[in-house]
Formats: structure tokens, C-alpha cells, sequence
């Protein structure tokens, strides 16, 4: 009779160990894997200009240096069409519009659409293909509208409004670039920053280069020999795409 209740007692213990082994496994694979995943994130997204505060403020402290309106609704942005402040982005060789993108809003400031197209030139004369405009104008109807839908999306209105509300902005398309591109476009951006010309982020979820442009651009760009072809390359000439591939 003892010696069966110790052989119970054993097999039960034995029982409770495998048991106990087995949640810890289960319990460890889970944890194992997570980390590997999040590791995996890292090394997909690791961009040069991550969206942050302080460019939001960044943003902001140039258009109140212009002192350009945020534009409430479709009334104030067929004003700034019609007096020439606000200028349509036009598809070319080297530049191409995401066709859902409303034909209302592909305009921005007559500087913006210089910097896209001088970029989107640079970038052909590089890869041979082109860039693509994702978003451009929004009035603050529009941006309320994208909030309701997308929480990481900038506010309609305060210190970190999102900067599309003046016109300065284009969002440029990120997803489907190579390596390469997405370096080279980095480069070129990180270029045009120290300059202070631009202040760039890399949106995660849209996969785009969300991209502000200073109204000193014009006057810079009234000194530049842009992508200049018929000298030999500087460092300063690489970086703005005259390289071929």
C-alpha cells in the first residue's frame, strides 16, 4: 500500500515538472520571438530623419516667418489659385502624381513645385526614373478629415499643425525605392537641411519623405547652377544627382 501511494506521489510529481517545463517553454518562444521581430524592425526601418516635435516646431516657426495663412477650407484655396500663390505641380519626364491624389490639391508655393522639380530632374539624371508626389496642399478641413483616420497624423491647428495647411509641403513616395535611392535621396535632403533649405522627415506609415521647403529656396537657387552637366563632378555636384548610373 506505501509503496503504491509512492509510486502516486511520484508520478504526480513528475507530472507537475513536465508540466512546469512545458509552461516555461511555451512561456520563453513567445518572448524569443517578439525580440526578434522588433529586431527585424529596427533593421527595416532605420531612417535618417525621423518625424519628431521639434521639426514639427521647425515647420511651423517658417511659416510664421512668411506669414502664410493655414488654409481653412476649398473657398481660401481657389483665392490662392487664382492670384498665382499657389502654383500646380505638373507630371514630366522625371515626376509623377499618385492618381487617387484629389486634382484640387496637387499645388503648392511656387518655391515647393522649384524644389520638387529641380529634385525630381537630379533624381532622373541619377536612376533614370521618377519621383512621385503623394500629397501636396491640404486645406484644414482636410487635414480634421485624415485625423479622424489616422491618429500619427499632424494636427489642423497649434504649434505642431501640420505644415501642408501653408502650402510649403509635398510628401514624396518612399515604399518601392531601392536602397540606393532611398540613400541617395537621403544625401541630397541632408544637403539641402544643413543649408537650411528644407526640414525633411521619413513617414513610417505611409512610407514617404514628408518634406517642407523654406521660402529661402528661390533665392538660393537664383545662385545655383542646378545639376550642372558640363563640368567635371564635386562633391557639392554629386549630392545634387548630376552623377550617372
Amino acid at each position: 500500500m506505501r509503496t503504491a501511494r509512492y509510486r502516486l506521489a511520484t508520478l504526480t510529481l513528475i507530472l507537475l515538472v513536465c508540466a512546469g517545463m512545458s509552461g516555461t517553454a511555451f512561456a520563453v518562444r513567445p518572448a524569443v520571438r517578439h525580440v526578434h521581430r522588433r529586431h527585424l524592425h529596427w533593421l527595416r526601418w532605420n531612417p535618417m530623419f525621423r518625424p519628431s516635435h521639434e521639426s514639427l516646431i521647425l515647420q511651423n516657426a517658417e511659416i510664421d516667418r512668411l506669414e502664410l495663412p493655414r488654409i481653412q477650407d476649398e473657398t481660401e484655396l481657389e483665392a490662392l489659385k487664382a492670384d498665382g500663390s499657389l502654383l500646380p505641380i505638373v507630371p514630366s519626364e522625371s515626376l509623377r502624381i499618385e492618381p487617387s491624389l484629389d486634382p484640387s490639391r496637387r499645388f503648392c508655393r511656387p518655391w515647393t513645385r522649384d524644389f520638387v522639380e529641380d529634385l525630381g530632374q537630379a533624381y532622373y539624371n541619377r536612376f533614370h526614373d521618377q519621383i512621385q508626389v503623394n500629397s501636396a496642399v491640404r486645406t484644414v478641413k482636410v487635414q480634421r478629415k485624415l485625423r479622424r483616420h489616422n491618429r500619427n497624423a499632424a494636427p489642423y491647428e497649434g504649434e505642431t499643425a501640420s505644415s501642408h495647411l501653408a502650402g510649403l509641403t509635398v510628401d514624396l513616395q518612399r515604399r518601392g525605392m531601392t536602397k540606393q535611392q532611398i540613400q541617395w535621396m537621403e544625401r541630397y535632403l541632408f544637403y539641402m537641411k544643413a543649408l537650411g533649405l528644407v526640414e525633411p522627415e521619413e513617414e513610417r506609415r505611409h512610407w514617404c519623405f514628408h518634406i517642407m521647403v523654406s521660402g529661402h529656396y528661390t533665392e538660393w537657387r537664383n545662385t545655383q547652377s542646378i545639376v550642372p552637366m558640363d563640368r567635371p563632378q564635386t562633391d557639392t555636384q554629386v549630392a545634387m544627382g548630376s552623377g550617372s548610373n
